[in-house]
């Protein structure tokens, strides 16, 4: 805790100036972010720095594995409804990218479990939706031997999952019908900080170097 503390006063003392006009912008207009940016809560991954992205440019959601639950899912498992909804909605995002990342915790566990001796019923139930990932790689992914690659590979598949899941929802259906919202798959290595965008032609993940935007 100390260390945020620090923090906060070394921005405060060291970085505010250069963006007190912005703040001051942000509140009294409000926020209009372009780019509803779905991700991982794991704390490698930071939209805002590997995006450069300022305040108001994002309106970020992270949860366990930068899963998107079917718009039917209700009760605990589907508080993520509620950002896709204010987005697309309210804020009038004209974007959305759902982003995983190499050496996901949750893909992990999704494909091999907890310890018996950990009980987070809780985090099991959830990543039991993305259950149909876990499915594609035990029928489709036998080739991979190693564990690091069955976890890319899981990871890869969740973010196409959470693509399709999003089509389930009134209100992104409703935008991509008229044509004012665009959904995009991206996969962060962290080793490397390389991202890698879902190419819908070649059904293949590519540098998003190579792309043009």
């Amino acid at each position: 805790m100390q260390k945020l503390i620090e923090g906060i006063h070394k921005f405060r003392k060291n970085e505010l100036g250069n963006y007190s006009e912005l703040f001051c912008r942000l509140s009294n207009d409000g926020q209009n972010p372009h780019t509803l940016f779905i991700t991982c809560c794991d704390s490698r991954v930071l939209a805002e720095l590997i995006t450069h992205s300022q305040p108001g440019d994002l309106f970020v959601v992270k949860n366990v594995g930068n899963i998107v639950p079917p718009a039917d899912a209700s009760g605990s498992v589907n508080s993520t409804a509620a950002a896709i909804e204010f987005a697309t909605e309210t804020l009038g995002v004209s974007d959305i990218v759902v982003c995983g990342h190499s050496l996901c915790g949750a893909m992990s566990t999704l494909l091999y479990g907890l310890p018996s001796t950990h009980a987070m019923p809780h985090l099991q139930q959830w990543l039991e939706i993305a259950a149909p990932v876990r499915n594609i790689i035990e029928r489709n992914y036998t080739h991979l031997i190693d564990q690091e690659a069955r976890i890319t590979a899981a990871a890869e598949e969740n973010i196409l999952f959470a693509l399709e899941n999003l089509h389930t929802y009134p209100a992104v259906q409703k935008r991509l019908n008229s044509g004012t919202l665009r959904l995009h798959g991206w996969f962060f290595k962290i080793a490397t900080a390389e991202m890698f965008a879902y190419d819908y032609v070649t059904q293949q993940f590519q540098s998003i170097e190579q792309q043009i935007c």
